[in-house]
């Protein structure tokens, strides 16, 4: 089978005269349970890896854990590794969602806002989320099929930030700073979690400590951009 593609994002706005507001509403409804049936096979996956090891989990194992057959099971996920995307993707996901409806247009402003905002937790489902969050990346730390699938996540969502960071900051920022900050941005968040996850310290994150770790990768990172705000063409790097 075909890698399934994770890098489509929600689109910013629904054309006008797509379709009648009955039709949307039904649509968001039937792709919410599609999304809540997904996170249900991620979570039943993420147990059976950490448990077992993924190279004695299969697809038949995760089906039964999440109580739906293995013909559903391939209608969402094409390989067991593809699993976890969920559990992976729902913070790029708040991400870009914030990026977009955010008052403030400077990105290099507006991302440490941003990183709390996604990885300190403000409810009990939330501190949950992000626990088993952990526990997927530390399964993933020794297994190369799922550290795979875990950089391609990345890859995906910094390719999701820049056509965003381009509509942000304007024609006039060079396309290779583009790709930089949405890499920056990127990164912070993906080794502020990994760093975290290694450890035994704040396992749900409400101490927020994988924010702050996040913040500390994105401020170094950023010190290659000038003065924020101020208009960045090609070869405006430090």
């Amino acid at each position: 089978m075909q890698p399934q593609d994770y890098s489509a994002a929600a689109p910013l706005a629904t054309p006008a005269g797509a379709a009648p507001p009955g039709a949307i509403l039904s649509q968001s409804l039937t792709e919410r349970r599609r999304e809540a049936t997904r996170l249900e096979i991620a979570r039943a996956a993420a147990g059976l890896f950490a448990e077992h090891g993924t190279e004695h989990v299969t697809a038949e194992a995760i089906a039964a854990a999440a109580g739906i057959s293995l013909r559903t099971f391939y209608r969402y996920f094409n390989t067991k590794e593809d699993a976890i995307v969920p559990l992976l993707t729902s913070g790029a996901d708040n991400w870009v969602h914030l990026l977009t409806t955010a008052p403030e247009r400077d990105p290099l402003r507006l991302f440490p806002r941003l990183i709390d905002e996604v990885l300190i937790p403000a409810t009990a489902a939330e501190r949950e989320e992000l626990r088993i969050t952990r526990d997927v990346l530390r399964t993933v730390a020794s297994a190369p099929t799922l550290k795979a699938t875990w950089y391609r996540v990345n890859l995906d969502s910094e390719a999701r930030l820049r056509p965003i960071l381009t509509e942000l900051l304007g024609a006039h920022w060079d396309p290779f700073e583009i790709r930089l900050l949405a890499t920056i941005a990127t990164d912070a968040i993906r080794l502020g979690l990994e760093h975290w996850a290694a450890s035994e310290t704040d396992p749900d994150g409400s101490a927020g400590t994988p924010a702050a770790l996040a913040q500390q990768v994105f401020a170094r990172l950023a010190r290659a951009f000038d003065t924020p705000g101020e208009p960045h063409e090609a070869g405006v790097l430090r």
